[in-house]
């Protein structure tokens, strides 16, 4: 799990068919440039991006690890940038190179403490100080159903406690708040806000958006 490119098998194949529905709370970026360079790091099939370039924002791009995810944004918005993620997390770019980065639904599909730690280095890299750092992720839910596959994964596995396996094959995670907080302690937290979104499989979970900032 320590691989962000190990479940590419499910994305290419069963997750290249999902829904995705974090929302855009579109008010948090009221006051950013329409020129601002942005990045959607797990763009999926494109779905926010095109939602920004709907709201005025024309300096979008978005990678994913999955071709098959990029291949669908491409035929439904061919008209905005897609690139297949080569060597997750790492970017061919520029230190810099970014005025703002979402990461939507990305952590839940990162199992791994060491490789979220990765990631959260690698964005730190890419943004302009100043810059922001848009999540938007799972937590922990106190439903009985998510408390048994929990503690089955940890029990059988050893890892951190909301990590679970769905029953289509991915291996996701759901966070403690406390977790999130911590892993963009380098960044300094603007927002904050609780919602509910339906997950890909159909159900509906509570989860967290985050805005922070670069120092």
């Amino acid at each position: 799990m320590k691989d962000l490119g190990t479940q590419t098998a499910y994305w290419d194949t069963v997750g290249a068919t999902k829904t995705f529905t974090h929302p855009l709370h579109v008010t948090w970026l009221t006051e950013v440039s329409r020129t601002a360079r942005i990045l959607d790091y797990g763009c999926g099939y494109g779905r926010v991006m095109a939602e920004l370039s709907e709201h005025g924002f024309s300096d979008v791009s978005g990678v994913d690890m999955s071709p098959a995810l990029i291949a669908r944004g491409r035929r439904l918005r061919p008209d905005l940038r897609f690139s297949v993620l080569e060597s997750p997390p790492e970017l061919p770019c520029s230190a810099e190179s970014f005025d703002i980065v979402l990461l939507f639904a990305v952590l839940t599909c990162i199992p791994d403490d060491e490789a979220q730690r990765a990631l959260a280095t690698e964005v730190n890299r890419l943004l302009t100080p100043g810059g922001l750092l848009y999540v938007s992720d799972m937590v922990l839910q106190d439903d009985e159903r998510n408390r048994d596959r929990y503690a089955a994964h940890a029990e059988r596995f050893g890892t951190p406690y909301g990590v679970f396996a769905t029953d289509d094959g991915a291996v996701c995670r759901h966070h403690d708040v406390s977790e999130l907080h911590a892993l963009l302690s380098d960044f300094d937290l603007v927002a904050e806000r609780p919602i509910d979104v339906t997950t890909m499989n159909g159900h509906r979970s509570q989860a967290l958006q985050m805005l922070a900032r670069k120092r």
